[in-house]
């Protein structure tokens, strides 16, 4: 039964990350709070089962002509050098800061995502 759910949880984030809205943010909390996973490991296993599907999803948007090749350098390169710095900070943090700045990250990007639809159905209300 135990297999299953890891198997839903791997969907689920798989589902996320092919639609580049990075399944880690749901794949990691539920590993780490559903299937106590410790939270290193979580984090490890959600960037190993990253690697295949980040592969998949670049050849399909590749085929459908939704990457812009001009700013992949440009990107990739700060990027590369801050997953190494970003790597080397999460070895060094204690599991449970490690965490509760996570859990931090993902309230925020829910506020984030969240006001500007509340704004907004706020001003549809009172155009009617």
């Amino acid at each position: 039964m135990r297999y299953l759910f890891y198997v839903l949880i791997g969907i689920a984030g798989g589902v996320l990350g092919g639609m580049g809205m990075g399944g880690g943010t749901l794949t990691v909390p539920l590993l780490a709070l559903c299937m106590g996973v410790a939270q290193h490991a979580a984090q490890g296993v959600n960037l190993a089962a990253f690697i295949p599907m980040s592969v998949i999803a670049l050849i399909i948007h590749l085929k459908n002509k939704l990457i812009q090749k001009d700013i992949i350098l440009p990107m990739t390169a700060p990027a590369l050098l801050s997953a190494a710095g970003g790597a080397l900070l999460s070895l060094n943090t204690d599991a449970g800061a490690l965490r509760k700045y996570f859990g931090i990250f993902l309230i925020t990007l829910g506020i984030v995502h969240l006001v500007p639809k509340i704004i907004f159905s706020i001003i549809c209300l009172l155009r009617k």
